[in-house]
């Protein structure tokens, strides 16, 4: 029950971090990928920040055994690159470029109430669905 509740509250930081810095907004980001227009440089000090914060942390507990709040580490063990890992993130990186949200900040700007990220939350876990379906499909289960 602990990692619940550390989870949720991390989850509340989190969202509340992207929220003050302005990336739940779209035309931020989208300003950001624009590297030959009018690039916005301004997200990069979000990401200096969030290494700043969290590489003492990384360092202070690199040698632990098991995290504070849960029995394991859970590191994924499969480490191939196949067609499912290219398309994936091809298509996530294509979605973000396109729109300028990704599931953290697109979940985070729910809380505005905004119709665009309610389209596109409910589309991403339309996306998951259909990705159900056709691994159903494509690769059955025994």
């Amino acid at each position: 029950m602990m990692s619940k509740i550390i989870s949720f509250i991390s989850g509340i930081i989190f969202g509340v971090g992207l929220s003050v810095s302005n990336m739940i907004n779209p035309e931020k980001v989208l300003g950001f990928l624009d590297l030959f227009g009018q690039w916005d440089p301004s997200l990069i000090f979000v990401m200096m920040g969030a290494i700043i914060v969290s590489a003492p942390v990384f360092f202070l507990f690199r040698n632990k055994n098991k995290p504070l709040f849960a029995d394991n580490f859970a590191i994924p063990t499969r480490k191939s690159i196949d067609k499912n890992l290219i398309i994936g993130s091809g298509t996530f990186g294509i979605g973000w470029g396109m729109v300028g949200f990704c599931p953290g900040p697109a979940i985070s700007s729910l809380a505005l109430l905004n119709t665009y990220s309610v389209f596109f939350v409910l589309s991403m876990l339309g996306g998951f669905l259909l990705t159900k379906l056709v691994d159903r499909i494509i690769i059955p289960t025994q």
